[in-house]
């Protein structure tokens, strides 16, 4: 199997990174992304793709019946599982939406004629060559109280020279979470400006090896130590905002040129993408499970277990996951064959699912808290077995010891749990998992948008007609 490249551009605290593999912020997570990757030529993360000849991801397959899609489900849960459903974007959601997008290919075509043969094209790269991949679509934050049609032209991405072979941009976008180890970049422009949309209104991937894209880094959450920092250690996927620097985007990975209307269809394709969301749900289900299992260990290793206030908390846990698990599950049932011949999971309960998680996770991490409480600031700075007076060592064992686990079992859970309650890669997870899904209010103001009412108003029209024939029977 090909080895990770990596961006081309990387910067971290002021310096281009030359060796990711190699340096110590990206190591670890390079590791993980490459032992996943290795997992596309076995079952179930893989199926053997007839017309390649070899295993690609499950992502890619396009199910007919609900058992295939079943099939993509198990391939989603053993790679969130292998993160523990830390990594919020693997590529496997990327190559959802490409998948979707290929699907659909045909409705692009009134906006680019060219869309249906692109798309077929980059799927079949993409799947072919295992190829990263991510998106971003948001702007920087310079000043979202004007609308876009007045915010000044550097603030937005845009063409800024165009030529036979494709197109030249500049400016920038935000929140490229895993971006340092893609090979490409999804990118939308989704702006409704009717003057010069060709200017802003474009839909394409980047390569991340393009000259003139830069990709600045935050400040790395990544750790060396494994037995101090097991989270850190091996899934920081780091988010960066993307500079572009006149990038030139050839014509074949441009997908919508200058329509306003196709790219803000593309983006709302992306944000109802039944097969995309599916993934998405899949892993959040894994981290509450991680979460309720570190939360209901850390509680029985001090028998607080016994406390009603406790059963209470963790027992909200429980409820956090099964309702998940049974939305997803609703999804599947509730899931039928569209006209395309493509069976797809129900799009509701996947939308109710995904707007729960930004409050349950939360409300997890503040349960995990107030039942650690404490114990989380009296970790010792580095393992009980690696002071250096074994005196203090057993004294220590003595301290540190649990009511059911050993002072090193206990420590080691304590840790695991500091990762998610008060590092700063736990931080970062609290705030990804409320804002990933965009502005929870759009969301919830697009599911409103969405849903059937037809069945309410039948409902409200029959307790009416019952309420006007019991008044004409009285008269």
């Amino acid at each position: 199997m090909t080895a990770i490249k990596g961006a081309g551009h990387v910067w971290l605290d002021g310096k281009q990174v030359t060796n990711l593999a190699e340096h110590a912020a990206f190591k670890g997570t390079f590791q993980t992304i490459q032992e996943l990757l290795a997992r596309i030529d076995d079952e179930p993360v893989g199926y053997k793709d007839a017309k390649l000849g070899k295993y690609v991801h499950q992502a890619f397959s396009i199910p007919t019946t609900k058992e295939q899609l079943l099939e993509k489900r198990a391939a989603f849960e053993a790679w969130s599982i292998q993160s523990f459903g830390m990594m919020s974007r693997l590529s496997d959601y990327a190559y959802a939406l490409i998948t979707g997008y290929y699907i659909d290919r045909e409705q692009f075509a009134q906006y680019d004629a060219t869309f249906p043969q692109k798309i077929e094209m980059y799927y079949e790269q993409l799947k072919s060559e295992h190829r990263l991949l991510t998106t971003a679509i948001a702007d920087p934050q310079i000043d979202r109280s004007k609308p876009l049609t007045e915010r000044p032209e550097h603030a937005l991405l845009h063409v800024v020279e165009e030529t036979t072979d494709g197109i030249y941009v500049s400016g920038a976008k935000m929140i490229a979470t895993g971006a340092p180890y893609v090979d490409d970049i999804l990118v939308n422009t989704p702006y409704s400006k009717v003057e010069e949309q060709e200017k802003f209104a474009n839909f394409f991937i980047v390569s991340t090896q393009s000259p003139g894209l830069e990709i600045i880094c935050r400040k790395s959450h990544a750790a060396q130590d494994l037995a101090l920092y097991p989270l850190a250690s091996q899934f920081d996927e780091m988010d960066a905002v993307v500079v572009f620097n006149r990038v030139f985007i050839p014509n074949d990975r441009i997908f919508i040129r200058g329509n306003a209307e196709g790219v803000v269809k593309a983006h709302r394709h992306q944000q109802l993408n039944e097969l995309a969301h599916y993934q998405t749900v899949i892993r959040l289900l894994t981290k509450l499970k991680f979460v309720a299992g570190v939360t209901t260990a850390v509680a029985e290793s001090i028998r607080v277990t016994e406390f009603l206030n406790v059963q209470q908390k963790v027992g909200e846990l429980y409820m956090q996951v099964d309702t998940i698990e049974a939305l997803l599950h609703t999804s599947e049932t509730n899931g039928f064959v569209q006209e395309n011949g493509v069976f797809t999971p129900s799009a509701v309960q996947l939308q109710v699912a995904r707007n729960l998680g930004t409050s349950y996770y939360s409300r997890a991490i503040s349960i995990l808290k107030e039942i650690g409480a404490g114990g989380f600031t009296q970790l010792p700075s580095t393992l009980i077995e690696r002071f250096e007076d074994e005196a203090l060592q057993k004294q220590l064992e003595t301290y540190y010891v649990g009511a059911a686990s050993s002072a090193k079992q206990k420590t080691a859970l304590f840790r695991i749990g500091w990762e998610l309650v008060g590092s700063e890669l736990g931080s970062r997870h609290d705030l990804y998992e409320r804002f990933y899904t965009g502005d929870p209010f759009r969301i919830q103001s697009l599911f409103f948008e969405n849903y059937d009412k037809l069945p309410l108003d039948d409902y409200l029209d029959t307790f009416l007609t019952k309420i006007q024939q019991r008044e004409e029977l009285l008269l």
